[in-house]
């Protein structure tokens, strides 16, 4: 086991996914947690995690002295982990004048452990603006980047290393062989354990969970909750009551092709509430994206209890990323986005223990394995993500009937198009069209046009919590612009984004 102490970083529950995805079984602890419940159960390791404030911050998070007293086993600080490591031990931290976020290239400078098998120089991910500008009594330096002179550093006689950058995430390289060489080099963990294991252990906690009720479910026809659906259903057979909510919001076809996956297909027992014209009716006059996720939580809420029976069970297909961006779950998180699951509402029955939510500490690949081992078709698995608000956070401003109705269409072609060229369809995780509030002159048939702005969003990624924009090929972009232009009357202009996560989010709203 590793245990993985959390100050707050967005990745925290990455590591663990990194962890898990090697075989090897990992705990998630706060920072404030006392020494006995962080060692508790005897971990081979420790590893901790970044997070979002400075040493400099009042009140932020401190190593504990009693805690590093009493561990015994290797330990791996990452970004704030790292420097809180340093400055503990009695380097010092710099305040830094400007971050460095994103890709930054790394030379590793030093044989270790912790670097077997990477290349001398490789390309990381960074995300800090503070850094270690001196190091502790017998600590060396093993790789430096450009802006970051101690990017690795190591105490082998201690076992302590710090890595300034985050492995952990997907835009790393190498990073999963850093992560590796700490599991199994350093530490002697072994690859014993699997999703396998994981599906059957949330089967029966769900039939724990539920008891004899029933447990009535928001199902959209996405990955996560086609998946939960699917887990529902095994577990607790008819009592599962998965409702589809017509808000409203939805891609173009997307209630009918829903309709067909999760009832003709995979025999779920689904019921459709149509309830469009309320949301919209909700949502007119707001533009502030965290009103609109608020609303269509509520709204979402009202209507679908009209389904839940008074002893009835909550089921929820939230994601790890969906929790740590709404509320700091383990430490002390920065609150990024409000999600449509974590609406007052809903915290309340999570209070009363009313809600399941299985895959909470899954990542979209990890669902995607499961789903694979539950046997779900796999075009149901291949679905981009779609957020549970829809179409409202891709429509930037006010959500009316005439805009929906543009980036419905110019939506369905860029789903079209990308479909058509396979490859790229494979290579994205993410893609759709946003409609943007700004319009821009234009010239069609000789006659002047001032009409909207439509931009295409691509990203690649494995779990959500790090993107990059997708390099698509010129032709394919120029098809989805020319299609749009020509097709959806209304919109003269397109635009790519090319923002990578962070500093951007995947999302616009």
């Amino acid at each position: 086991m590793i245990v993985i102490v959390d100050y707050g970083s967005q990745y925290t529950q990455l590591i663990a996914r990194r962890v898990r995805g090697l075989g090897v079984f990992s705990r998630i602890v706060s920072c404030h947690d006392k020494p006995a419940e962080v060692l508790r159960g005897g971990p081979l390791g420790v590893i901790l995690s970044g997070g979002p404030a400075s040493l400099y911050a009042k009140g932020s998070p401190r190593l504990s002295k009693a805690l590093v007293s009493k561990i015994d086993v290797p330990v791996l600080g990452i970004c704030y982990g790292h420097q809180a490591l340093m400055q503990y031990l009695g380097g010092s931290v710099e305040r830094g004048g400007t971050g460095e976020y994103g890709r930054a290239d790394v030379e590793i400078r030093k044989d270790d452990p912790l670097v077997e098998g990477v290349p001398r120089k490789h390309r990381v991910w960074m995300s800090h603006r503070d850094h270690v500008a001196s190091l502790p009594k017998g600590f060396t330096r093993v790789a430096s980047s450009p802006a970051t002179p101690n990017a690795i550093v190591r105490n082998a006689k201690m076992r302590i290393w710090g890595l300034q950058f985050h492995p952990e995430v997907h835009h790393t390289e190498n990073g999963g062989r850093y992560i590796e060489n700490f599991l199994f080099g350093i530490c002697g963990c072994r690859r014993d354990w699997s999703l396998g294991d994981w599906i059957d252990r949330t089967q029966e906690e769900i039939r724990e969970q539920a008891g004899t009720r029933r447990v009535v479910s928001g199902v959209s026809g996405g990955v996560d909750s086609t998946v939960m659906g699917v887990l529902l259903d095994r577990a607790i057979g008819s009592r599962s009551v998965p409702v589809l909510v017509d808000n409203g919001v939805m891609r173009a076809n997307e209630v009918g092709e829903v309709l067909r996956s999760l009832k003709d297909e995979l025999g779920l027992n689904l019921k459709v509430r149509r309830a469009g014209a309320r949301f919209l009716s909700r949502l007119k006059g707001v533009t502030d994206p965290e009103r609109k996720r608020k609303i269509i939580g509520k709204t979402f809420i009202d209507v679908f209890f009209s389904e839940v029976h008074r002893n009835d069970m909550l089921a929820q297909g939230t994601l790890y990323p969906d929790v740590i961006e709404s509320v700091a779950v383990r430490g002390p998180s920065d609150k990024i986005k409000t999600h449509h699951n974590r609406v007052p509402e809903v915290m309340k029955l999570i209070e009363q223990g009313r809600v399941i939510e299985p895959l909470k500490e899954l990542f979209k690949d990890e669902v995607r394995e499961v789903g694979k081992l539950l046997e779900i078709p796999q075009p149901l698995l291949d679905r981009y993500p779609f957020p549970g608000p829809g179409l409202a956070i891709r429509i930037l401003g006010e959500v009316t009937p005439k805009r929906l109705k543009l980036l419905r269409a110019a939506d369905l072609i860029f789903r079209e198009e990308i479909a058509a060229d396979r490859e790229s369809f494979e290579r994205v995780w993410q893609g759709f069209a946003v409609l943007l509030p700004v319009k821009a002159v234009g010239v069609m048939g000789d006659s002047r046009t001032y009409a909207n702005v439509c931009a295409i969003r691509c990203v690649e990624s494995v779990d959500g919590m790090t993107a990059d924009w997708a390099r698509l090929p010129y032709e394919l972009l120029d098809s989805i612009s020319r299609r749009i232009v020509n097709e959806v009357d209304g919109i003269n202009r397109v635009v790519y984004d090319i923002s990578s996560k962070p500093p951007a989010t995947i999302e616009w709203e």
